[in-house]
């Protein structure tokens, strides 16, 4: 997930453009390029999975890999993807605990990616179903917004650093949920 150095993930609008500048270089960086690598299976919320909801679709999605929506309601058609590069959409009604249990399944020996969404991210938190965290702090102060580590709950979380990536433009620090 990508943050501001205060903590947002996006504007007071919802808008997150100005925590990606170049995507280009988010594309070709060694932190995108291992988790690709790594992952069997994407956790996404609605909100992100409606982002991606465009005329291309995705098509040429970074994660061709199944992924599993969090929703209360199954949009009637799917996003545009090519389901012959392995990518799948489930959309899962019944709670981040299905929706972990059905990627988990899916991604066999690989990880299971969350790919954006404060509040899926925040429900799988609460539930204890993290088991590492990666943030990619952008040089940026947004001021307000949108926090990614909000209603979390009240009960602390130890956090052990396990790898920085600093790239131009941003760092990557990945934490295992102690």
């Amino acid at each position: 997930m990508s943050m501001s150095l205060d903590g947002f993930i996006a504007d007071p609008d919802g808008d997150s453009r100005s925590l990606y500048p170049d995507l280009g270089n988010l594309r070709n960086s060694e932190a995108l390029a291992e988790m690709i690598e790594d992952t069997g299976a994407v956790v996404m919320g609605r909100r992100s999975y409606d982002m991606g909801d465009t005329d291309e679709g995705y098509v040429d999605y970074e994660h061709q890999v199944p992924i599993f929506v969090l929703t209360h309601r199954v949009p009637e058609v799917p996003a545009k993807h090519d389901a012959a590069r392995g990518l799948s959409f489930t959309f899962v009604t019944d709670g981040v605990e299905s929706a972990v249990e059905q990627a988990k399944a899916a991604a066999g020996q690989k990880d299971v990616q969350v790919i954006g969404g404060a509040s899926a991210a925040q429900q799988l938190i609460r539930a204890g179903l993290l088991d590492q965290i990666q943030i990619s702090l952008m040089p940026v102060l947004l001021g307000e917004g949108l926090r990614l580590f909000e209603h979390i709950g009240s009960s602390s979380r130890r956090l052990e650093e396990i790898k920085v990536i600093d790239s131009p433009g941003r760092t990557d620090i990945r934490y295992r949920v102690a």
